[in-house]
């Protein structure tokens, strides 16, 4: 286990995969500061942050937990539907906020 967040290895993934810090802050509705905090290790991951990595870099979220460093917890492996629904119902509100700011945004009158 990392005992600080491994920033070269984080960065050679999103390398390989032809992605940035910013598709990072994207994924967890950070921004680039945030995110510039995590690489720096002065912000810690989530459970939830450390799955989303890991499905975004098709790793294992045990592997970006531990390069995230000591004190990042390891998401549980879940087969429970109902967990599942609410994990994908809280995606679905947050994309439903965003979509009504965007519309509020297109459709405010700018002088």
């Amino acid at each position: 286990m990392a005992l600080f967040f491994d920033q070269a290895w984080f960065d050679a993934q999103l390398k390989a995969r032809g992605a940035t810090r910013a598709d990072v802050a994207r994924l967890l509705e950070l921004t680039a500061e945030q995110v510039d905090e995590l690489w720096k290790d002065q912000r810690e991951f989530r459970a939830l942050d450390v799955s989303a990595i890991a499905r975004f870099l098709n790793m294992p979220a045990p592997e970006v937990a531990n390069r995230a460093g000591v004190s990042t917890p390891i998401p549980k492996e879940t087969t429970d539907v109902g967990a599942r629904l609410n994990d994908i119902n809280g995606r679905l509100q947050r994309l439903e906020r965003m979509v009504e700011e965007l519309k509020t945004l297109i459709l405010t009158p700018r002088p």
